[in-house]
């Protein structure tokens, strides 16, 4: 049996030629900042991937299809290929302009768009202020989603809509419709956004320093302009400024909606946002009760790990060089991340804090009367044990594919812990790292890095349906064919 054919491959093609053209349009506004400064040698190449992908999109979009046959395997295929083609297109427009290796470029933009920060470039500061520019550009736009932003401006609501929007692993609704849940999304982001900016400037930073931090700590992509990261600046009020962002960063879309109407009460009350600072108090407690040390380097070292920003105040080397108590409460951060339906990665806080109580009620079921029915609820919200499965499975297949990258990069000969830690910053689209990312790195680590960076991003499942759907597509059937006999 086939399940993917012709006419899900026109679905497909249709609502990709949207996002492409979405992207291609995205790829223009770094052209801006290349008039700003004079790097009209960069220009040329901003135009070229944007024209491919507007005109490709535009191509793709003219094939008529009905919305009403899109499923979520259409959905999550789309989303799939969305993110993948972007990463291409970027990393075909360094190749043009910087002249990078096309696998590197690939690399650097599957960092950027899923605000993860891992970065092959030794020196940052080099690069074209159009590139450093992109780089933040797209983390920030990543923050928010590919596909959300396409279903914001160019999906009508309806059946599309809806399948794209789940596609991204995303379920949580703002507004009843989900284009207008999208535009309050965009709408609070931009909000947040301005008032990070303005933040950095009256700490003294100049404007483009101010946009592109601001755009890398909303987004929880970490990425940076400078060599030393955000350590660059050695200014207390950005580090501070920076981890209220990051945290703003890391709280769910609905609960920053409800702020207003609830007076700040929506935030106290998250479930998600209370672990998240009881995780940050409970690290600092442990770290300093065993090592004797507290400073403001591991404070913003904490945050930017569970909000999986990964932004640096200290170097890589310097960070590796701590106690190893440190180093393991950092490792455990990454894969839990903060809360879902924000920008953040990782497995996220609700998972663990579902799997968390369904064990304790489980346990609690055991002990008490016989037939007695404990159901399990988060902040008056029943969760079936659908839910719990799904949490479950989610976390194991997370851990396998953290395992299965794992034995690559080991067997490429890196170190059991460095790369283990290099892993886990990838799939958690985190970006801090053990020292393994960088140009030199094997063509095999850079897929296996790339592939975990994406997965991660889509929470596995669009990209597992998206390989098999593409596999069943070009298989070939061997089922033989009945032959009629003629009477």
């Amino acid at each position: 049996m086939k399940y993917i054919n012709r006419n899900d491959c026109k679905i497909i093609a249709h609502y990709l030629g949207k996002l492409m053209q979405a992207t291609g349009v995205a790829f223009l506004i770094p052209v801006i900042i290349a008039i700003i400064y004079s790097e009209f040698n960069c220009i040329f190449g901003f135009a070229l991937v944007s024209g491919i992908s507007l005109i490709l999109g535009t191509i793709f979009n003219k094939i008529p299809v009905e919305s009403s046959k899109m499923r979520l395997k259409h959905g999550m295929i789309i989303s799939s290929l969305a993110w993948l083609w972007a990463s291409i297109l970027g990393g075909l427009l360094m190749f043009i302009i910087l002249k990078l290796p096309l696998i590197d470029g690939i690399f650097e933009n599957m960092s950027m768009w899923t605000g993860t920060g891992l970065t092959v470039f030794t020196n940052i500061e080099a690069l074209p202020k159009s590139i450093l520019f992109l780089r933040s550009f797209e983390g920030w736009l990543g923050g928010l989603g590919v596909v959300i932003i396409a279903i914001g401006i160019l999906i009508r609501s309806g059946t599309a809509a809806s399948k794209l929007y789940k596609s991204e692993a995303r379920e949580e609704r703002i507004k009843p419709s989900i284009v207008n849940t999208m535009n309050k999304t965009i709408e609070i982001y931009l909000i947040y956004t301005l008032l990070g900016i303005v933040l950095y400037l009256l700490a003294g930073m100049p404007l483009f320093d101010s946009v592109n931090l601001c755009f890398s700590m909303i987004c929880t992509g970490g990425m940076s302009i400078k060599n030393q990261n955000i350590g660059f600046y050695h200014n207390n009020i950005i580090y501070i400024i920076s981890m209220v962002i990051m945290i703003i960063g890391a709280i769910s879309f609905p609960v920053h909606y409800k702020i207003y109407f609830t007076k700040g009460k929506s935030v106290i009350r998250d479930v998600q946002f209370k672990t998240m600072i009881g995780l940050i108090v409970l690290s600092l407690i442990i770290i300093y009760g065993l090592t004797r040390v507290f400073n403001i380097d591991i404070l913003f070292t904490i945050i930017s790990t569970i909000t999986t920003t990964g932004a640096n105040a200290v170097p890589s080397k310097v960070m590796m060089s701590w106690a190893r108590i440190d180093i393991l409460i950092i490792l455990v951060l990454m894969i839990i991340g903060a809360s879902s339906g924000s920008t953040v990665g990782g497995v996220k806080i609700i998972r663990v804090v579902t799997l968390i109580k369904s064990l304790s009620q489980t346990i609690i079921g055991i002990l008490s009367p016989e037939g007695r029915k404990l159901p399990i609820k988060i902040q008056g919200k029943t969760i079936t044990d659908k839910d719990t499965k799904e949490a479950g499975s989610y976390i194991i297949l997370y851990l396998i594919i953290i395992l299965l990258s794992w034995i690559v990069l080991m067997g490429c000969g890196y170190s059991n812990f460095n790369a283990l830690f290099e892993i886990v910053s990838a799939i958690g689209n985190n970006g801090l790292s053990a020292g393994i990312t960088s140009p030199g790195l094997p063509i095999l680590v850079k897929i296996v890095l790339i592939f975990d960076m994406w997965v991660g991003r889509l929470e596995i499942i669009p990209i597992l349906v998206c390989i098999y759907g593409l596999y069943d597509l070009i298989k070939i059937d061997k089922k033989p064919k009945k032959k009629i006999k003629n009477k």
